[in-house]
């Protein structure tokens, strides 16, 4: 697995199975938080990395969703940090939880064991702030889908909502997305923060995405 920062307070971890699988570690003033948890064997290499950063415990991990390929390492991670507590949209309970399958999947599939994540707060309707994270429901891929945004560096943290290819920004895996139309207008949240960088799961970095938007989605839209 290989690391990278990728802003001031932000890092990336990632590593190849069949496809690219991306982490990401911010440093916040209380420890570390954990955005996805990637594959099971990904935790050694995360474990290891926040030692090594020496910017205090992993005090959280928070879903973009809840598909396996993003909730892997969350046993293996509570077994050496068990003071940390993971958060997903309260949307992807049923879901990842294995109580329904998710939608255009004919069976239901535990993905996390079910009391072990607690709810994002909202505020006011809104979702609230989680560590130095704005957090913004964007559902399509999946019904609980959200990405985490990170306003001091400018930088969105975007789990399954785009896939890329050389830098531009392409449309989700259509066999994992709940709803594709859905997840095409979600992208507005990337107008609407205008990051200086995005961050994917399945993919590398795309620099100044909302200068992007409008190709994406009428190309998305055609198809």
């Amino acid at each position: 697995m290989k690391s990278e920062q990728i802003s001031e307070h932000v890092w990336c971890l990632r590593t190849w199975m069949v496809i690219p699988l991306r982490v990401w570690v911010v440093r916040e003033e209380d420890g570390v938080t954990l955005v996805d948890a990637g594959i099971p064997l990904m935790t050694k290499g995360i474990i290891s990395f926040i030692d090594q950063l020496q910017a205090g415990p992993l005090k959280r991990i928070v879903l973009t969703h809840g598909h396996s390929d993003h909730v892997g390492a969350i046993t293996g991670l509570l077994a050496r940090y068990p003071d940390a507590e993971v958060y997903a949209h309260e949307i992807e309970f049923p879901y990842m939880e294995g109580n329904q399958p998710y939608p255009g999947r004919k069976k239901a599939a535990q993905s996390v064991k079910a009391g072990l994540a607690k709810p994002l707060d909202e505020e006011g309707g809104e979702l609230a702030d989680i560590g130095s994270l704005s957090v913004y429901h964007t559902p399509g891929h999946a019904p609980g889908h959200v990405v985490f945004f990170h306003k001091q560096d400018g930088m969105l943290l975007a789990g399954d909502l785009f896939t890329s290819k050389k830098g531009r920004l392409r449309k989700p895996m259509a066999m994992f997305t709940a709803d594709m139309a859905e997840a095409v207008r979600s992208s507005e949240i990337v107008r609407q923060l205008k990051p200086k960088r995005l961050e994917i799961c399945h993919g590398g970095p795309v620099m100044q995405p909302a200068a992007q938007l409008d190709e994406y989605q009428a190309a998305s839209r055609a198809h």
